[in-house]
C-alpha cells in the first residue's frame, strides 16, 4: 500500500531543492536500520550518525523517475 511512497516525497524535495538553487541537494537524519535502504534506493550518501544525504547526480534521477513533465 505504501510502496514507493518515500521514494516520491524525496524526489519532491529534490525538485523543490532544484527549484530554489541548490543543486537538487536534500539532507536528512535516517534511522539507522534504513541507512543501506536509502543508499540502494535513492542513492543517498551516508555522512556520519544518521546523517544522509541526497547530491545533484541522484537528486535528478529521482526527479525524473517521479515527476515525468
Amino acid at each position: 500500500m505504501y510502496f514507493g511512497v518515500a521514494g516520491n516525497l524525496f524526489a519532491f524535495a529534490c525538485k523543490l531543492s532544484f527549484e530554489k538553487g541548490y543543486e537538487g541537494y536534500v539532507a536528512f537524519d535516517s534511522k539507522s536500520a534504513l541507512i543501506e535502504h536509502y543508499k540502494k534506493k535513492l542513492g543517498a550518501t551516508h555522512f556520519k550518525g544518521q546523517r544522509m544525504y541526497i547530491e545533484t547526480v541522484n537528486a535528478l534521477k529521482l526527479v525524473k523517475k517521479y515527476f515525468q513533465d
